[in-house]
């Protein structure tokens, strides 16, 4: 066990020293190039928006910094500190059952580590954001979000966490092999079903209207011969200023989905050259690669 404590932290260490290393890194060569616009954008970007951009980086690392941090302490603390004991120790004085107990120390880990990250998460949202002037997001949007989030870890978390144990106490020496294959199947499905069913839940998604985007982007998937459920445009402006676009689920169930505030502010012919960057996600299979790791 000792061994395993020095291995343990032997990789902790090299972690968050790697992690720390490229955020300084980040952090002295965006600094060090914030006075000038790049060549390759001089004409299409100001100095101004090129420094705000900067100032933005330099803050989102710092904050990060700071997170990785406090997310070391409270691992040490849940681990070495005793904390996992701790809460196990609090659910077996109940005198449930196996099953019942290790749902129960699974589910309440997941709460406590919810609120601990929620200081955080509120000063990245309504301080961070809102100094650059990205945050769309009202007090009454996050609690909702919240709630919602933690709703469906519920709903989705619960039988989840109660197969794996099952499987541990009743499938004998291989249970590992089962529940690997059980988290398979539900990453799967859960990848099978966001589209459709979860993300609607959070955001309003509309199909893209007639219109000379929408010409230029079916030519390109046809050109392409990408199959997919259509191109959406989500109401990202509810919650962030911020543009962004994706590619999601597989399948039948695949869709692109593009952020309002995306285009807003880009041309017909920049939102191509987007699609076509998302394309490429599915061209080169970093879809199924990304999962086929993951698993």
């Amino acid at each position: 066990m000792q061994t395993f404590t020095y291995i343990f932290l032997a990789f902790l260490l090299a972690s968050t020293l790697v992690q720390l290393y490229l955020s300084l890194r980040q952090k002295q060569h965006v600094g060090a190039h914030r006075s000038a616009v790049p060549s390759a954008f001089a004409g299409k970007i100001s100095l101004e928006e090129h420094q705000k951009a900067a100032d933005y980086t330099l803050a989102k690392g710092g904050l990060g910094r700071i997170d990785l941090l406090i997310g070391l302490v409270i691992l040490l603390v849940w681990t070495l500190g005793g904390g996992l004991e701790w809460l196990d120790t609090q659910w077996r004085s109940f005198g449930w059952n196996e099953l019942y107990t290790g749902t129960a120390v699974m589910l309440s880990l997941i709460l406590i580590g919810s609120l601990l990250d929620m200081p955080m998460s509120l000063y990245r949202t309504f301080v961070l954001e809102e100094r650059f002037g990205f945050n769309k997001m009202t007090p009454a949007t996050f609690i909702t979000d919240t709630l919602k989030g933690a709703a469906l870890a519920l709903i989705i978390g619960i039988p989840v966490i109660m197969l794996i144990l099952w499987l541990m106490t009743s499938a004998g020496s291989l249970w590992w092999l089962y529940a690997w294959a059980a988290l398979t199947a539900f990453s799967l499905l859960m990848t099978w079903a966001y589209p459709k069913f979860i993300a609607p839940l959070f955001n309003k998604f509309s199909p893209l209207e007639d219109g000379e985007v929408a010409e230029r982007l079916n030519a390109l998937l046809a050109r392409t011969g990408f199959n997919s459920k259509g191109v959406f445009i989500m109401d990202g402006s509810r919650r962030s200023a911020h543009g962004n676009a994706y590619f999601t689920g597989f399948g039948k169930n695949k869709r692109i989905v593009f952020f309002d505030t995306l285009l807003k502010h880009l041309t017909p012919a920049q939102v191509e050259a987007v699609l076509a960057h998302e394309l490429g996600h599915f061209k080169r299979k970093h879809i199924v690669k990304g999962m086929a790791l993951s698993m």
